[in-house]
């Protein structure tokens, strides 16, 4: 059965630090907190692989970081008041610190998932002001063949805008709370 790779890809400026931003994003408990509530996210299980040691350049952050071979389990609601949960098994992979890493779906509802998060330092043409682009390349491809690669045309490229969306949304909201608790 044929299918067809597709490809998203979004950015987001942030008015803050690149380390910041990265370990944000490293932190795989802030994972659920991206996602929309009415999913109910939530990581089932997780075996950790620590990240290369920190640059010395980098400030710590309150939290941890999944290094490359950390794997996670997360589950979600695959629809408002769905009273079944889809498991999502995850891998971590190409780890940098302060650069990026990738998430590779070894079981869940995609075909092929590799979704590569990437940080680099940033002055707004807007504002003039110093800060992070946090950019999302998300490479997927659906079961079902040619009838998977139809409804991604019909929903499932509409509902990955309206996801980043929402994540990008939540990542400003929740980071403003880390940078404020990061200060004290």
């Amino acid at each position: 059965m044929w299918t067809m790779r597709h490809h998203f890809h979004t950015e987001q400026w942030l008015p803050y630090p690149r380390e910041l931003v990265f370990a944000f994003f490293a932190n795989p408990e802030n994972l659920p907190r991206l996602m929309p509530k009415w999913q109910r996210a939530r990581i089932e299980e997780a075996t950790f692989s620590p990240p290369p040691p920190r640059p010395e350049d980098t400030p710590r952050f309150p939290g941890m970081a999944a290094g490359s071979g950390t794997r996670l389990t997360i589950s979600a609601r695959p629809f408002p008041l769905s009273p079944l949960r889809l498991p999502w098994d995850a891998l971590i992979e190409d780890f940098r610190w302060n650069e990026g890493f990738c998430d590779v779906q070894l079981r869940g509802p995609f075909h092929y998932w590799r979704h590569c998060h990437s940080v680099r330092s940033e002055v707004s043409a807007e504002s003039g002001l110093s800060g992070s682009v946090v950019a999302d390349d998300v490479e997927y491809e659906l079961p079902l063949g040619s009838a998977g690669d139809f409804a991604n045309k019909l929903a499932v490229n509409r509902g990955m805008e309206m996801l980043f969306r929402y994540r990008q949304k939540q990542t400003q909201r929740l980071l403003a709370l880390a940078a404020g608790q990061s200060t004290r």
